[in-house]
């Protein structure tokens, strides 16, 4: 009887393919959900992982053990401070997929240094006008509109950069006019936090995990070391049989890059929401952060990637069957120190 040679993997699975690190820093929203709104309003917004701190709440799913009860629960704090609507962006079906028709942009603040993002900003009257009158006559077409947000991180208190992020945000909800129409209007304003979500409900967050260099399969995959006492071995660290054939090459695993991936975590709730950063900044502040300045929220579990991490936070593509009518009564934050 022929010895194992590896046991199966434990870190993960060998079908989240390709293993290497991310494209883009700041993920792209690869799907939007669809969801109904009575008026629009987009479907994302970006935020910076601060820490975790942990909270006393009410367990209010029905259903469980500690229903009704005082539960202990370990949560994720993100800074998510306001965001400027740079441009808006209109898209029409074609056989290929949707494609854009066009799109208008605003004077961005000189404060937010949109110029070093983006080096050609169309921004002139004559671009607008043509591109308006473009949009006029293919309104009846228009099948998608979107927002390009540009964030702050000079208001939050845990970052040194002053290069904003820019993100593309789906808008949805009421008609097609009404979007567009709430596209235009929203150039050059802010949009906080409080117009994309609501303490209480559930949300997907999209970003970079934590890079751990090039590693091994031992730790890369949580393969079995092979006995040392063989001093004939090539190494112990290390799998025993590649097999014979290229095929299988695919599903063996192999050294190589670990962390760093893009990832998308499902159905994070939000347990609160606010503007005040200090109320939930710990002693000492977070660690590798620093102060929270501006608006955040707090989110049940933890979230990938290490602090001052760019995440995307985005409306629930699976939402759970139970969804919560009301936000969850916390009753007490530990601000103690973290460090």
């Amino acid at each position: 009887m022929a010895r194992r040679k590896y046991s199966a993997p434990r870190r993960g699975s060998l079908g989240v393919r390709p293993r290497k690190r991310a494209a883009m820093f700041i993920p792209r929203v690869r799907s939007w959900p669809e969801v109904d709104f009575a008026e629009p309003k987009p479907l994302a917004f970006l935020g910076y992982k601060a820490g975790m701190t942990h909270v006393i709440m009410i367990d209010d799913r029905p259903g469980t053990r500690t229903y009704g009860q005082e539960v202990h629960v370990p949560v994720t704090v993100i800074e998510t401070p306001p965001m400027i609507a740079l441009a808006a962006r209109f898209y029409i079906p074609t056989v290929a997929g949707l494609k854009c028709l066009t799109e208008v942009w605003t004077e961005p603040p000189e404060e937010l240094q949109v110029w070093r993002r983006v080096k050609t900003l169309s921004i002139s009257e004559e671009h607008k006008k043509k591109a308006l009158s473009i949009l006029e006559a293919h309104k009846n077409e228009i099948a998608r509109v979107s927002l390009l947000f540009a964030s702050q991180p000079r208001a939050a208190g845990g970052l040194s950069k002053k290069v904003p992020d820019i993100i593309e945000v789906k808008v949805s909800g009421g008609s097609t006019e009404k979007q567009m129409e709430y596209a235009l209007n929203a150039l050059g304003r802010e949009i906080k936090v409080n117009d994309v979500f609501s303490a209480g409900q559930f949300i997907d967050v999209i970003g970079v995990t934590k890079g751990k260099g090039f590693q091994g399969v031992i730790k890369r995959f949580g393969v079995k070391e092979l006995p040392r006492w063989h001093k004939h071995r090539k190494g112990s660290r290390r799998i025993g049989s590649r097999s014979p054939t290229a095929g299988a090459l695919s599903t063996v695993p192999q050294p190589g890059q670990m962390g760093f991936h893009r990832r998308t975590e499902l159905n994070k709730r939000i347990l609160m929401m606010g503007s005040d950063g200090h109320s939930i900044t710990p002693s000492g502040g977070f660690p590798h952060y620093g102060i929270v300045r501006s608006d955040f929220i707090v989110v049940k579990g933890s979230i990938q990637g290490p602090p001052k991490r760019p995440l995307v936070l985005r409306w629930p593509v699976r939402p759970p069957a139970w969804l919560p009518e009301e936000p969850p009564k916390i009753l007490y934050v530990s601000l103690e120190s973290k460090i």
